[in-house]
């Protein structure tokens, strides 16, 4: 039920919908076998997540922030490695997702702004083609599991490049097929079975290869592959439900 509801529901109406359920979800799932660092809160049990085939995965959707593993990764990146928490910063989030954007809201050091397409938590809706921003206007960036949606990628790249400031930087993170070297794209692939088949999720437009850093390093930017998630012991990431395979794209303009 909970796969076909992920099929079926338009993203607005299910975001609303999953708000509703993480009110519910610490006394459905209440143990402590696993920990979300985002809450701090722990859980008997994660939710399953993903469509189909390699895209469906258990045990990883915490039902209190309703993070996944690549979120949770991510808050413990930027608690490690970034000035993120501390220091005063213009950020643009687009595609924000559930887990962060009212906890990032109430940072005090943050000048923060979200944008998406059609997103109802979003607070300008634009198409990242063409962001309706000054150059050189963010010190930082999110745009995570966005890229492999857009038309034009390449178009959408440079706009993250043109609007972020110099000595800024972003985290760019999308699915990643780590046994291709190159972006798998082809454009008579249009119905959403065979991109689901093809691309691993009916509303991907391609699934990227370990060509994606130079992608971003073809538009300017100076790419990190931080393999930050290895560091984690094996308990560490079986008790964050995080995967020791995800790679931190870490995006600066110089």
């Amino acid at each position: 039920m909970f796969h076909f509801l992920l099929r079926t529901i338009p993203r607005p109406i299910l975001i609303q919908l999953s708000l509703i359920f993480q009110k519910l979800s610490p006394v459905l799932y209440a143990g402590n076998r696993y920990e979300d660092p985002i809450n701090g809160k722990t859980y008997r049990k994660f939710l399953p997540y993903g469509y189909s085939g390699i895209a469906k995965r258990n045990n990883v959707l915490s039902p209190g922030t309703m993070s996944l593993e690549r979120h949770r990764l991510m808050w413990m990146y930027l608690k490690e490695r970034t000035n993120f928490f501390t220091a005063p910063l213009k950020v643009l989030h687009i595609a924000p997702e559930q887990c962060f954007y009212k906890l990032f809201r109430k940072m005090d050091n943050l000048d923060y702004t979200t944008g998406d397409y059609n997103s109802p938590i979003a607070d300008i809706h634009f198409d990242l083609h063409k962001a309706p921003f000054a150059d050189n206007t963010f010190d930082v960036i999110f745009c995570n599991h966005v890229l492999e949606h857009v038309e034009d990628a390449h178009q959408c790249m440079k706009e993250l490049y043109r609007i972020m400031k110099p000595g800024g930087w972003g985290i760019f993170q999308v699915p990643i097929d780590v046994t291709r070297q190159e972006t798998y794209e082809d454009k008579s692939i249009v119905s959403p079975r065979e991109r689901e088949i093809h691309y691993w999720q009916k509303d991907h437009v391609r699934l990227f290869g370990l060509d994606y850093a130079d992608k971003l390093r073809a538009v300017g930017f100076d790419v990190t592959e931080d393999d930050f998630a290895k560091q984690l012991t094996p308990e560490q990431a079986d008790r964050f439900r995080v995967s020791p395979e995800e790679t931190i794209y870490l995006c600066r303009k110089k």
